[in-house]
């Protein structure tokens, strides 16, 4: 199963730091936190990865396309042979696709821009800027289990983000960053069917969780999967302080590959 991640926002609210480069690429202690989140979605196998850039998209692509040597020694021989031989300390058995979709395109729309990379029914999705302590392969497993198009992971916090109405595990209404959040909000880390291609476009303005989110809860296609753990995002400033606080006290609840 792949994993997609939105990598393309501006990340307005975090100025200090994405001035200069993408959310995605701003720092947890020595990595981004988009390698954060690729590490979480790796320990629990899933190492296929699309990311969805936009804005300042080319620095995660200069990321990965120098990963190995940002990361190991090597040997270079220059001349007529130019050789390089990389002595790995640091190896990640990922692969990663890179789609450039639009530097002010929304969320519905850089999801279809990157259909055409997508192979089997279900996959999952995140945000490039959201930690968790989450059992990915119980939250995929759950959505195989229900089969309706759509699973989020709720987390019970107040939120600036998608207030989801909840029966059972059914989201009975997406309620798109209310002004007074209660009760369980989307977290991200998603599970998707193919099925959501069908209602969203290419288009710059083809939103995701406004429009086909709340249309899938109308239809009783929308679930969640009440995750009680942790979870936090890098969203201000103030975010980035806790995060690498956190991560620097060796207290960082996402690092579950250790």
């Amino acid at each position: 199963m792949q994993t997609v991640i939105l990598c393309g926002g501006m990340g307005t609210r975090l100025k200090e730091e994405t001035e200069f480069r993408p959310k995605p690429m701003v720092n947890v202690g020595q990595y981004p936190i988009l390698w954060h989140i690729m590490k979480i979605y790796a320990y629990y196998g899933l190492n296929d990865f699309v990311l969805a850039l936009g804005y300042k998209g080319d620095m995660i692509k200069e990321f990965f396309f120098n990963y190995e040597f940002i990361n190991n020694d090597f040997t270079i021989e220059l001349g007529a042979a130019h050789r390089t031989r990389i002595h790995p300390k640091h190896h990640e058995d990922w692969r990663v696709t890179l789609v450039n979709t639009g530097e002010k395109t929304l969320k519905g729309g850089r999801l279809k821009r990157i259909q055409k990379y997508i192979s089997g029914n279900d996959f999952c999705l995140t945000y490039g800027d959201g930690l968790t302590d989450v059992n990915i392969k119980e939250v995929v497993a759950f959505h195989k289990k229900h089969g309706k198009t759509v699973t989020l992971t709720g987390v019970n916090i107040a939120s600036r983000f998608g207030e989801l109405k909840i029966d059972g595990d059914k989201v009975t209404q997406f309620a798109e960053k209310p002004e007074d959040a209660h009760g369980f909000v989307n977290g991200g880390f998603m599970v998707l069917n193919t099925k959501i291609f069908d209602l969203i476009t290419e288009a710059e303005d083809c939103d995701l969780e406004y429009g086909p989110f709340e249309h899938l809860a109308k239809k009783g296609e929308l679930m969640v999967y009440k995750h009680k753990g942790n979870w936090a995002c890098m969203d201000t400033l103030r975010d980035s302080e806790y995060l690498n606080n956190l991560w620097n006290k060796d207290q960082a609840f996402w690092k579950v590959w250790e």
